[in-house]
Order: C-alpha cells, then structure tokens, then sequence
C-alpha cells in the first residue's frame, strides 16, 4: 500500500522543496530533495543527452559514501548552477561532507540533474543558484506539490505538458518513495483513447479519475521538441550499500520505461538518484558474510527494486495528470476533462 502521503516523503528523513517562476516569459523551476541525516546516494544514467553534476562520486568504488541533498532542475545545463544555491544552504549549516576540525569546515555533497526546458521561456530565463537556495528553503516533509512546479514547471511529455509526480509504496517493513520530473520525448498517452500507457499501474482510485476516457484527440507533433529528459529520485528507509542502492535506481528506470514510449532514446538524458537512509537494517544482521544470509539480503534487494520500478510508473502518470496548460503546451487535463468529472 501507498504511504500515508503517496510521497517520497513517506520515507523517514526525506523533505522536498520547490521554486520556479511562470509567466513574463518563465517557464523553468528547481526542485531540492534534502536527506538532513544524509543517505547512501547512488545513480543509473540512460539516454544520449544527460545532463547531470557530481554523479562520478557516486560509484560504488568512490570515497564519498552518503549525499546531502539532489538537485532537479530545469533550464538544461544552465540550469545546474541551481545546484550551487543547494550548496551554499547546505553550507550555511554546517552540513557536508567533514575536510577539517572546525563544524564549518564541510563540503555540501548534492549531485544534481537538469531537463532541456529552454524553448518554454525566453532565452536566458533559466534557474541560477538562487532557485536551488529557495527549493530549499521551502523543503518539508508531508503532501509534495505535483504538476507544473518546481523541475517540471517547463516540462513536456511527448506532445503533451508534463510535470513533477510522486508516488510510495509500503514494502513489508520498508517504504519506498519517488519523486519524478516528467519530461520525455515518448508518448505517456495513447492519442486514440486517452488511457495513459500505464494507467493500469494505479492503486484503486489512486489517479482520481472517475473513469479513463475513450476518446481520440490529435495530439500533432509540430512542438515536439528533439532534446528532453526524465530524471527522478527513488528514496528507501533500508540500510543499503552504494551498490544496492544503485540496483534500486536501475530498477527504478525500468518504471520509467513502462510509463512513456519509447524510452531512454538518444534525445533523453534520464537519470535516477538512489537515496538510502539506513534507518532500518535490510536484514537482521547487516554486514555479516555467508551464503544463507548473502541470498536473504538479495531476496530483500529484490523486493524494493521490484517496488522502485512500480513506485516510479506511477509517480510518472500523476506528473502527467497533475500538469496544467503552460507555455503554449496543452495539459491532459484539459483534453480530457471527462477523466476528472464526478
């Protein structure tokens, strides 16, 4: 079953924050997910055109264990820059990775990821460090804005707007949350029913939609853009190595896949961050060697990665129906509105 919030931040320790600016010729924003006690981090990039900071650090066989903060935003590789705001609040409080004695002496760890917006807002008009600063300064835990904020303020799904969605999932004693920014250059639709492609992964009445439209709209194509990317978080409470969490991102963009079509093209940057905060071992004897308690903790893996990819569909599809008209894009809501009529 879902969290009490469907969010990530039904994961214990993890906040979310959003800015962006729409209107006046913006239509880009940043989105800051903040791990206070920090968290394993690891990363799974697909796609041809990625555009990410700070994720070398994040393998397995790299000093740099846990992370701060992710950074999503839009604004292409300008828009990485609003990483350098999460940074400098993070810094701001003494929180980073120790490279002296004295409580200020950290580095801020927060890798980050951006998605190509540039055509939704005039040229120039992209995030800079101080939409990271304010992402986080309006991080919290409990209900996540979804839809046209934040990183998915200028998104586009296909011929259709897009937007940021989350999702959870409650895995035995383990959450698993997601956070997705929903920009891919594949449909998330089928133009001749208006049925999401993975409507089917739903929990009953999760979508709130009273019934799936049957009915054909001509989604054209003439502003499809040619550069896009989908790029997300999967957050977990588990005890996790940097190479198991990296399974679980990998996992996570097997959901990816079954929510737009076709996924991870040459035109696609996506990228999945993995955050584990250890507040629950994995299993009952973490660290501990040997066959019997190797092939349990694998079996455990298995089941929030199996978790992950399912969490990280349906975050996609309430980015999708959680969008609204911006910047010219048509949102789904409005070419079906009979989805949402009671």
């Amino acid at each position: 079953m879902p969290g009490e919030f469907n969010a990530i931040t039904d994961v214990p320790g993890v906040l979310v924050g959003h800015h962006q600016r729409l209107g006046r010729g913006w239509a880009t924003g940043a989105t800051a997910v903040l791990v206070p006690g920090q968290a394993v981090g690891a990363v799974d990039q697909r796609g041809g055109a990625p555009g990410t900071r700070e994720t070398d650090l994040l393998a397995p066989e790299n000093l740099v264990q846990r992370v701060d903060a992710i950074c999503l935003s839009g604004g292409s590789a300008y828009g990485l820059a609003a990483a350098d705001g999460v940074v400098r609040w993070l810094g701001e409080r003494q929180r980073g990775f120790p490279v002296g004695t004295r409580p200020f002496e950290v580095v801020p760890i927060v890798p980050a990821a951006v998605v190509f917006d540039l055509p939704r807002g005039e040229w120039g008009n992209r995030p800079d460090a101080t939409f990271g600063y304010a992402a986080c300064e309006a991080a919290t835990a409990g209900p996540v804005a979804q839809g046209t904020v934040g990183a998915g303020t200028g998104a586009q799904v296909g011929s259709l707007k897009g937007g940021i969605g989350t999702a959870s999932e409650r895995v035995g004693e383990f959450t698993v949350g997601v956070l997705a920014v929903v920009n891919a250059a594949g449909e998330a639709v089928r133009a001749g029913t208006g049925e999401p492609l993975a409507a089917d992964h739903g929990r009953p009445g999760e979508f709130g939609v009273t019934r799936w439209p049957r009915r054909a709209v001509d989604l054209g194509g003439g502003d499809r853009k040619d550069l896009n990317t989908t790029i997300g978080v999967v957050a977990t409470d588990a005890e996790l190595s940097k190479a198991e969490a990296r399974r679980l991102a990998v996992a996570a963009q097997d959901g990816l896949a079954r929510a737009v079509r076709p996924a991870h093209t040459m035109y696609d940057g996506d990228t999945v961050f993995a955050l584990a905060t250890g507040a629950r071992p994995l299993t009952e004897q973490p660290g501990r060697l040997g066959g019997e308690h190797e092939a349990r903790r694998a079996a455990a893996l298995d089941g929030l990665c199996s978790a992950a990819a399912r969490v990280f569909t349906r975050a996609m599809v309430h980015g999708v129906l959680a969008a609204t008209s911006a910047a010219g894009l048509r949102a789904y809501r409005d070419l079906w509105p009979e989805a949402f009529d009671d």
